[in-house]
């Protein structure tokens, strides 16, 4: 007789670990990149680039999603992002004189990352990196660095890395629009995330612990983190799953909503909220088994700065996701043919 092994426990493992240290992460980012914030927020308002371009892949790629809402509904710089490959396979060399080039990374090694930089550097962008490892070739190469000051991250799913470069992006943001609202919003955010982060979405895990596909929605700023989830849910749980924004799932992939076809939906409360708590109701009435969370959906959520709120959803989504991976026979530190930093070339 075969014994199975023992099945981990959601709070033993490492990406739970490091998804609970968010908060004091944040605080501590916070902190530590004021003064620098405030300096290349002052640079950015006397010298304003001409458009803005983000480069990153996975995780922090969607971190450049929510930088891209950020920024364009922010200061109205057009913001868009970096297709790695031109400089890295097809050695293009881009014209980004007056721009800026802004790098979000947890390792800072990739080498189409670095190789993407460099070329901004050599086609006259102002580069910047968000990046946690401050040893690291990308935190050498670019012209100015926000530290993420995560610390050690040894699960392959980041989680406190990528909530940081959230809160690193915000604090940017504010400091170049002098929004002070969003200054409070960002000194408020550890005390909710530490509040976030027992909140109770086993629930969903429960929904999800048989799914073979799912879609995940947002709208807006929190489209990066439905972004987020959908790699977390193949990521973690063998699960496939694809985000979309809450407007263009209306198009082609409606057509795949069938009965029960599970939907997890991510509304924050700004402009976006109405149309997307009204499509959950219309997905649901379709025979949709919707979860939201925010809108007053079923999956509990802390009310923060709007712009902010994404950041307190995917902070109860890792927790939700940690347990579903291991209820479906998974270990989320672990995830079958992936490494930690990807060498893409």
């Amino acid at each position: 007789m075969t014994l199975k092994p023992p099945a981990l426990r959601p709070e033993a493992t490492r990406m739970f670990q490091e998804a609970a240290e968010a908060p004091a992460v944040v605080a501590r980012m916070l902190a530590a990149n004021r003064e620098a914030a405030q300096a290349l927020g002052a640079e950015l308002r006397a010298a304003p680039p001409r458009a803005v371009v983000t480069c990153a892949r996975g995780s922090s790629d969607h971190a450049a999603t929510y930088a891209k809402y950020l920024i364009e509904t922010g200061t109205g710089v057009v913001t868009s992002s970096a297709a790695l490959s031109v400089s890295s396979v097809y050695a293009a060399e881009p014209k980004l004189d007056g721009m800026l080039y802004l790098a979000i990374s947890q390792s800072g090694k990739s080498p189409d990352l670095l190789a993407a930089v460099e070329a901004a550097r050599q086609g006259g962008a102002r580069t910047v990196a968000l990046v946690n490892d401050e040893t690291s070739p990308l935190a050498k190469l670019a012209d100015r660095v926000l530290p993420l000051h995560a610390g050690p991250e040894l699960s392959v799913a980041a989680t406190k890395s990528y909530i940081a470069a959230l809160a690193g992006i915000a604090q940017l943001v504010a400091a170049w629009t002098q929004d002070t609202g969003l200054e409070e919003g960002l000194n408020e955010l550890p005390a909710i995330l530490e509040k976030a982060w027992p909140l109770d979405w086993s629930s969903a895990a429960e929904q999800l612990k048989d799914a073979r596909n799912l879609y995940v929605l947002a709208r807006g700023v929190g489209f990066g983190v439905a972004q987020e989830a959908a790699l977390k849910f193949k990521e973690t749980c063998g699960l496939h799953a694809e985000a979309f924004s809450a407007a263009e799932v209306l198009h082609g992939p409606m057509a795949l909503v069938k009965q029960d076809f599970p939907i997890l939906i991510f509304a924050q409360a700004d402009r976006s909220q109405e149309s997307v708590v009204a499509l959950a109701k219309d997905l649901a009435a379709h025979g949709a088994d919707v979860m939201l969370a925010g809108g007053g959906g079923d999956l509990p959520t802390l009310a923060a700065h709007p712009t902010l709120e994404p950041i307190v959803r995917v902070q109860g989504f890792y927790r939700m996701a940690n347990q579903l991976s291991i209820l479906r026979g998974y270990d989320p530190d672990r995830p079958p043919h992936l490494n930690k930093v990807t060498e893409t070339v």
